[in-house]
C-alpha cells in the first residue's frame, strides 16, 4: 500500500450532495464494512425511502439526519492500491461557513459541487472563493446530477463556461470539470455509459493521479518547536545530556550535519541527529514529526524556530492578514484584543485597522468597512505582544496561517492568512 496521502475535502452549495458522493465513493471503492452498509440500510428503510440513502454514511449527527443536511465537518477514510484518502465532508449552509474553512484549511484538493439543474449557486462561488482564499492547490468542479437533466454535454458545457468566467477571477492554479452523478455512480469510481461524450477521468481515477508532491515547500526550511525532549533518567547514562526538539516540518528539508539557525536568539548550529519514534533519519521534509538534536547547547523553547541561516522567515510584531470571522457572539473591530496562534507560538494581538471587507460573490472591496461579522471575510492589520515568524501564506500555508482565539472563554473566534509581515 502507498504511503501517499491525499486530504481533500467536499463543498458546494445545500443538497448538491456532497455526502451522496462520498457514501457513493466509499461503497464503489468497497471501502465500507457490511454491518456499516446494514445499518445505512436499515435506517434509510426506517425513513421509507426506496434505496440505500449513501449520505448516511458520513451525517452522523442526529440533527443531520432529521434535517437531511451537513452541519460539522465528517471526516472519512479510505484508500486505494494507488494512494489513502482523507476526506472531509463539509457543510453547505451559509451558517457553517465557518466549518467548510475548517475542512478546507488543510486540504490538497477541494470537490466543488454544482447542481446541474440550479447551475453555480450563490454558496457554491463562495466555497470556491475560499478553497482559492486558502490556496488550496487544486479544485475539481464536480459537476453533479447529471441524470436529471438527461446526461446534456450542453448543459454541462453551459455550467463549465459560468464557472471558468468566474474563475478568471480567482487565484487558481489547476481546474478540472468532471460530470457526475453520485446517486447512480456515474463517472465517480468508473466511467459512465450514459456520457460517451465526456472523454475525461472518473473523479476517483483523477484523485489517484493528481499530482501533490510538488505542492508542499521543499525549498524554505522551517521547524517549530513543539517541545522540548529532557528524559534525565538517573539509570541510563546515555539520556543524561539529552536534549531533544520535537515538532512537524513546516518546509524545506533537514539532513543531519545540515547548518541551522535558531529564531529568535539568532546563534547558529548544526543537526546533530534526527530520530522519529522508528529511528533514527538521514533527512525529514514536511509533513513528518521529528526530534531534532543539535550539536550545541543553545537555550530554545516551544514556540522558536529552526531554520536556515541564509533563509529566514520575517521576524516581525506587525502583520497584514485575510481574515474570516466566526464568532456569533460579536464582531471583529478595531483595537478587538485576541489571542493569535501561529504555528506552535501563542500572543496576545491588537487589531489596529480593518482595510476591507470582501464580498465573495462580486469580490468587491469595502474600504468603508468597520467590523467583520459571522462568515464575513477581510483584511486586517494586527500588532502582536512578540515577534512571530512568519511567511507570506501563498509561500507556506503552515508558517502564513493562523487562528485567533478569544482569551476569556478560549474560543476560536477566527482564521488568517498572512498576507504580509513587516
Amino acid at each position: 500500500m502507498s504511503t501517499d496521502i491525499l486530504r481533500f475535502a467536499t463543498a458546494g452549495s445545500v443538497d448538491d450532495g456532497k455526502s451522496t458522493l462520498i457514501g457513493r465513493l466509499l461503497f464503489d471503492s468497497k471501502s465500507i464494512f457490511e454491518d456499516q452498509l446494514d445499518a445505512v440500510e436499515r435506517t434509510s428503510r426506517g425513513r421509507g425511502e426506496e434505496q440505500t440513502n449513501l449520505a448516511l454514511l458520513t451525517d452522523g449527527l442526529r440533527a443531520e439526519r432529521e434535517q437531511g443536511i451537513t452541519i460539522d465537518v465528517a471526516y472519512r477514510y479510505f484508500a486505494t492500491p494507488r494512494r489513502t484518502f482523507i476526506i472531509a465532508d463539509t457543510p453547505g449552509h451559509i451558517q457553517y461557513t465557518r466549518n467548510m474553512v475548517t475542512g478546507a484549511s488543510t486540504s490538497d484538493l477541494a470537490v466543488i459541487l454544482v447542481d446541474a439543474r440550479k447551475g453555480l449557486q450563490e454558496q457554491s462561488r463562495r466555497h470556491a472563493f475560499l478553497a482559492t482564499l486558502l490556496q488550496v492547490p487544486h479544485l475539481v468542479v464536480a459537476i453533479n446530477k447529471m441524470d436529471l437533466v438527461d446526461y446534456s454535454q450542453e448543459r454541462f458545457e453551459e455550467i463549465k463556461q459560468e464557472f471558468t468566467d468566474f474563475a478568471t477571477k480567482l487565484d487558481v492554479s489547476d481546474l478540472t470539470y468532471i460530470p457526475i452523478s453520485a446517486l447512480h455512480g456515474d463517472n465517480v469510481v468508473d466511467r459512465s455509459i450514459n456520457m460517451p461524450w465526456y472523454d475525461g477521468s472518473s473523479l476517483l481515477h483523477h484523485l489517484e493521479h493528481v499530482h501533490i508532491a510538488s505542492d508542499r515547500n521543499l525549498i524554505d526550511a522551517r521547524f517549530p518547536v513543539q517541545y522540548v525532549i529532557r528524559p534525565q533518567r538517573a539509570a541510563d547514562p546515555e539520556l543524561h545530556d539529552y536534549r531533544g526538539y520535537a515538532g512537524t516540518v513546516a518546509g524545506g528539508v533537514f539532513k543531519a550535519g545540515d547548518e541551522i539557525m535558531h529564531l529568535p536568539s539568532g546563534l547558529s548550529s548544526r543537526i546533530a541527529k534526527i530520530l522519529t519514534a522508528d529511528g533514527e533519519l538521514d533527512e525529514a521534509f514536511p509533513p513528518m514529526s521529528v526530534t531534532m538534536l543539535l550539536e550545541d547547547e543553545i537555550d530554545i523553547s516551544r514556540g522558536d524556530m529552526l531554520c536556515r541561516p541564509n533563509n529566514q522567515p520575517v521576524v516581525s510584531q506587525d502583520i497584514e492578514a485575510m481574515v474570516c470571522w466566526m464568532a456569533e457572539s460579536r464582531k471583529l473591530t478595531p483595537r478587538s484584543r485576541l489571542v493569535i496562534k501561529h504555528t506552535t507560538r501563542n500572543a496576545k494581538v491588537m487589531v489596529r485597522d480593518i482595510r476591507y471587507r470582501l464580498d465573495v460573490n462580486t469580490l468587491h472591496r469595502d474600504e468603508d468597512a468597520e467590523d467583520l461579522s459571522l462568515n464575513e471575510i477581510g483584511r486586517v492589520s494586527m500588532r502582536a505582544t512578540q515577534p512571530l515568524f512568519a511567511d507570506e501564506y501563498k509561500e507556506n500555508r503552515l508558517t502564513g496561517g493562523f487562528v485567533l482565539i478569544e482569551e476569556g472563554t478560549n474560543t476560536t473566534v477566527a482564521a488568517g492568512m498572512i498576507v504580509r509581515a513587516e
